[in-house]
């Protein structure tokens, strides 16, 4: 799914109370499978995406009213395939014990998108393009959010290797944006780096995912602060969110 461009790892640190707590990662995303992946705090030299996976765990999932355990798929990957346990509006718990610790978080799975639409189907962007170019809209995503809730646009590429202009071959295909409460998203002339195919799909998110991706936004290899989680006795993120998605063709 998209949201893998965002990850959620821990990198080490000095308190000893602290380095033993594992890391979770975790999206709710109703018409996909449950999973959680369960892993070690990655050291300062460590060039890993994640630590080392967390195996043999009991780990349990509970929507208020049910309580299921999850099968370990894979090294540190616990599963559910019952897809018909996710669910609008439901406030979803998970708790499992590691190294003497009680290791929780709950999110609440959010609505899907609302009336999500594009002005047009594709754009032509301008590989030079003059003054003023860049901030011209070419056009507009649109959607429903009459109450402000948290959104995030991802630009998925499908099909995308040509290079807008000279500079566009050293930026990534994908990206993702964060709406910041908005009904709409104007694209300009600098919203894409490559011409082709793309998937463009509108996430209803938590605010624990927007702390994370604000987080990621602003900080560096140089910046050790503490990244935001709700894990209680761990790090990391579990999350649930909605989507809905359209084809996109930058021409």
């Amino acid at each position: 799914m998209a949201m893998g461009m965002l990850t959620a790892c821990q990198k080490e640190n000095t308190d000893n109370k602290t380095t033993s707590l594992p890391v979770i990662q975790s999206y709710l995303v109703p018409g996909q499978p449950i999973s959680v992946k369960l892993s070690t705090q990655k050291a300062l030299t460590d060039t890993a995406t994640f630590g080392s996976p967390i195996t043999g765990i009991s780990l349990y999932l509970s929507d208020g009213s049910q309580k299921v355990e999850l099968t370990e798929s894979a090294p540190g990957t616990y599963t559910y395939a019952d897809q018909s346990f996710l669910a609008t509006g439901k406030t979803y718990s998970l708790q499992f014990n590691y190294l003497g610790n009680s290791v929780s978080a709950s999110t609440t799975m959010p609505a899907k998108p609302v009336n999500f639409n594009s002005q047009y189907t594709g754009i032509t962007p301008t590989a030079g393009g003059g003054p003023g170019t860049a901030n011209t809209i070419l056009n507009t995503f649109t959607w429903s959010n009459p109450d402000s809730l948290n959104h995030v646009l991802v630009f998925k590429a499908i099909n995308a290797s040509y290079a807008i202009n000279s500079f566009g071959g050293t930026r990534p295909a994908n990206s993702q944006i964060n709406t910041n409460r908005a009904s709409l998203y104007n694209v300009t002339q600098n919203s894409f780096s490559y011409r082709g195919t793309y998937q463009i799909i509108l996430f209803s998110v938590n605010q624990e995912y927007i702390n994370l991706l604000n987080n990621n936004a602003r900080t560096s290899s140089q910046d050790l602060t503490q990244i935001p989680t709700n894990i209680v006795n761990g790090f990391g993120i579990f999350t649930a969110m909605q989507a809905d998605t359209l084809g996109f063709t930058v021409y």
